[in-house]
């Protein structure tokens, strides 16, 4: 029997887990990667076409697996005060049907978050979108601390701006895409503590240690 610690012991962020009605949400880890893949092979848009669809899904299956995964332990590893991204793997019946990310730079000074989305397309309609969105709003504002949480969606992508509003957030001017290979203009959204729309169900926040919270600068 080893009695080596566990690996969310050793690196924290791999120990959160959210859990908000039919949703699990937790950072992924490698042995989520093979499913992970798998998922970005599927379609996560109804028009695969339009401007809404990320750049990065533009890539052919093969290419866009081994970036995404590339992505993935990338920004596992830049995780400090300073600067840091954690994404959520959402699990639905036991079943990973999309990604939830937020973000922050100098957390502790800006109180600030940022945060993107994705749900395969057969996963869309079921209210998953807003509740996700909303777990990872209960962490940010009541877990630690934040003041405000920032979003942004391409102009006329109708259902996230219908998710935005649906958590309280209110528009907030327009930017052009900092993502590359996109020059699509986006609406910016801002949802504070005071405006956020909580879930209709309780939001169970586990494995927010103090080493994590040292990491996240919270």
């Amino acid at each position: 029997m080893s009695t080596h610690p566990d690996l969310s012991t050793l690196y924290p962020p791999l120990g959160l887990v959210l859990r908000a009605g039919d949703l699990t949400l937790r950072p992924l880890s490698d042995a989520d990667m093979p499913e992970y893949a798998a998922l970005l092979r599927r379609p996560i848009f109804a028009d695969p076409t339009g401007p809404e669809v990320f750049p990065w899904y533009r890539a052919e299956p093969d290419e866009r697996e081994l970036d995404a995964l590339r992505f993935q332990w990338r920004l596992r590893s830049g995780i400090g005060p300073e600067e840091w991204t954690l994404v959520f793997g959402i699990w639905a019946g036991g079943r990973l049907i999309g990604s939830q990310d937020v973000s922050a730079v100098r957390f502790a000074e800006r109180r600030t978050v940022s945060s993107g989305s994705w749900l395969t397309l057969d996963a869309h309609g079921n209210g998953y979108g807003t509740l996700m969105r909303q777990a990872m709003l209960t962490l940010a504002f009541d877990h630690l601390g934040a003041r405000r949480a920032e979003s942004c969606a391409v102009v006329g992508n109708a259902p996230s701006f219908g998710v935005s509003r649906a958590c309280g957030y209110v528009e907030n001017g327009t930017q052009v895409s900092a993502l590359r290979g996109s020059r699509e203009v986006e609406q910016r959204f801002l949802v504070t503590p005071e405006t956020f729309r909580r879930p209709a169900v309780p939001v169970e926040v586990e494995g927010l240690t103090p080493a994590l919270r040292a990491m996240l600068g919270a």
